[in-house]
């Protein structure tokens, strides 16, 4: 995790979405709000969240298929 905790509480992100991509959420969020959440203005922050989030699902996967047939 590249965002610390004081950070990430600070800028109100709830504890559900502390996970490995908040760093880019911040950044997101930040954008959002000085765009008054214009979806047009904040495509590439909310792609590189999205991104972040589907690579941490397929590595989370792999970890988990991996241990599976460990077993």
């Amino acid at each position: 995790m590249k965002a610390n905790q004081q950070d990430l509480s600070k800028s109100g992100i709830p504890i559900e979405y502390r996970d490995y991509c908040a760093h880019l959420l911040l950044s997101l969020n930040k954008c959002r709000g000085e765009t008054f959440y214009l979806p047009w203005k904040c495509e590439n922050e909310r792609h590189a969240y999205e991104k972040c989030q589907y690579d941490d699902y397929k590595r989370r996967m792999r970890e988990l298929k991996e241990k599976a047939d460990e077993e």
